[in-house]
């Protein structure tokens, strides 16, 4: 099979090592930028990597003082230079980190607390009535509660490296790092059942970032804004990545600022999830609406496309105000968590901005696999990446079976669920629960996830992932599920059926059934391109969104539930 494997990088065992190296190479490059706003005057904070060293360093011997040694502490706040010092200075002194997403509920946040068995918490400021409120209830294990900002009666970070400045650093730097033992906790999002904590290796983590490294063309002239949030797997691993590659890295004010942060920081490196991405791609399009130019850009796609056929490639300079719309610097864009729509893709690449998608999971450190310069096939998620031995399992008639994956990526297994852990660690093999097929050149498809499958009365199989896809693409669509709707005369059927939540913007003025009609004759038009088992025969409407993990997955379990109690 394919393998990606086109650049060169050194391989680590952990990340202390990835950290030490980058500041010896990258020393005053700079690693992070915070941006202070004082009232209307905005200031901008820059770390260099000799500087996060030193951070570390002097944060990871307090965090021992407070009797942290060996424990686990949980991390709770937006992206933030705070939240890359903390998980970094638990990882590189042999600490547990356990991100926690800042958007769980207090109930979910105090179970998440509670499951992790965490002994301490960082959190953000802007959540510290969550923080109050679990104090006030005491039913955690937690005992020492430290603050990212300034919060009268709670510990500090930075007051935490000021002391630690001074002290005596040989017992954290000197640490033996355990680095195949648990070194990240943490919970999944659960879109069909309650979550899980996965237990991550360090030597999983640093792994994953060296094949990464080898892939992506990623440098430490670049610079990457910090759109993933830190609690997901895929922006905490990515967060190294940036480190290792001597990246200097940004954090955005919010997905209403996406394009003004581009501007403001010139970012040339853009690592986000397919919402993100389609985000960015259709502010410029709308723009090139509103500037009358859409078959002017039209023919100048025309125009490079056939240039590239000779080896001109003049798209950037052609494209030059599309690009500066930007922030006149983006040239890359990664995108991964989910499939990204096809017209986005190669919509970036027609305007001379570099696009590829990777494939992974919580359990997997993430990326399994991903696209490059040498491997790139638009529909696939690229091909398995150097330290990941991947195979197809249970193959049907038509080469699609269950994605299995072995490799030091791989999660040691469900904390404190032995039951959870078998049902998907077997001999050897971590069984991903996604569908999907290789094709004759090694790369990798993805067709659904294998609990998402409808299986009619008659054997064949529909993957909802293909129908939602194109259903998603319509302008008066904002999202939609597919799902099987069990047949009224015969009770072990079902017939294909979708609910859509309509886009109001786009549907202003039109009555509910004008809405309906609307859109059932576009989807009838879809339906043209399947086989008819495929077909969509049933069409829910509403405008209420569907329901949706923190992280924006649709939790398909409750949602079909929610759905098939209302149709009876």
């Amino acid at each position: 099979m394919k393998k990606s494997n086109i650049r060169e990088a050194t391989k680590f065992d952990d990340i202390r090592e990835i950290i030490y190296n980058s500041a010896k190479i990258y020393s005053n490059n700079i690693a992070f930028v915070t941006k202070i706003t004082n009232g209307k005057e905005i200031t901008y904070k820059n770390t260099t990597y000799k500087e996060l060293l030193e951070d570390i360093n002097s944060l990871g011997i307090s965090l021992y003082k407070l009797g942290l040694k060996e424990q686990r502490i949980a991390i709770c706040g937006r992206n933030r230079y705070e939240w890359a010092l903390t998980h970094l200075s638990c990882l590189m002194g042999n600490m547990i980190s356990i991100p926690i997403d800042k958007e769980l509920q207090l109930e979910e946040l105090e179970d998440s607390l509670i499951r992790s068995k965490a002994k301490a918490i960082v959190f953000d400021e802007k959540y510290v009535g969550k923080i109050q409120e679990i104090i006030k209830r005491n039913k955690t294990q937690i005992e020492t509660y430290i603050c990212m900002g300034n919060i009268s009666g709670f510990k500090s970070i930075n007051n935490l490296i000021n002391e630690g400045k001074i002290l005596d650093k040989s017992e954290y730097t000197n640490c033996k790092i355990n680095n195949k033992d648990m070194s990240i906790l943490l919970f999944t999002s659960g879109t069909t059942s309650k979550s899980k904590a996965v237990m991550l290796s360090q030597y999983g983590i640093a792994v994953n970032v060296y094949d990464m490294q080898l892939v992506e063309d990623i440098t430490s002239k670049d610079t990457n804004i910090a759109f993933l949030p830190y609690h997901h797997i895929f922006g905490s691993t990515a967060m190294v990545v940036m480190l290792a590659c001597g990246v200097k890295t940004v954090f955005p004010d919010g997905l209403r600022y996406i394009q003004s942060n581009l501007n403001e920081y010139k970012v040339s490196l853009f690592v986000g999830v397919p919402l993100l991405v389609d985000k960015m791609y259709q502010s410029i399009e709308k723009t090139i609406e509103k500037q009358g130019k859409t078959k002017l850009i039209k023919f100048a796609k025309k125009v490079s496309q056939f240039l590239l056929k000779f080896n001109i490639d003049i798209r950037r300079k052609l494209f030059k105000q599309v690009i500066d719309a930007l922030g006149g610097e983006l040239r890359f864009v990664i995108s991964g968590g989910a499939p990204l729509d096809k017209r986005v893709a190669e919509g970036f690449e027609s305007y001379g901005i570099k696009m590829v998608q990777g494939y992974g999971l919580t359990e997997t450190s993430p990326v399994i696999a991903a696209e490059n310069d040498n491997a790139k096939r638009y529909g696939s998620i690229g091909v398995p990446m150097k330290d990941v031995e991947l195979e197809i399992y249970n193959k049907d008639e038509n080469g699609i079976g269950e994605i299995r994956v072995k490799g030091p990526n791989v999660m040691l297994g469900y904390y404190e669920n032995e039951e959870a852990t078998k049902e998907v660690l077997r001999d050897g093999w971590f069984y991903t629960g996604d569908l999907g097929y290789i094709d004759k050149d090694g790369f990798i498809f993805i067709t659904g996830r294998s609990k998402d499958v409808i299986v009619l009365k008659n054997g064949k199989k529909v993957f909802p992932d293909e129908l939602e896809t194109l259903v998603n693409r319509l302008e008066e669509v904002e999202e939609c599920i597919v799902f099987g709707l069990p047949e009224a005369e015969d009770k072990n059927d079902v017939k294909i059926a979708i609910k859509v939540v309509y886009n109001k913007d786009a549907l202003d003025g039109k009555t509910e059934e004008e809405i309906y009609n609307l859109i059932w004759e576009k989807i009838k038009e879809i339906n043209k391109t399947f086989p008819k088992y495929k077909y969509i025969k049933h069409l829910i409407i509403t405008d209420e969104p569907l329901i949706k993990t923190t992280t924006q997955k649709v939790k398909r379990k409750l949602e079909i539930e929610r759905i098939l109690k209302d149709v009876k």
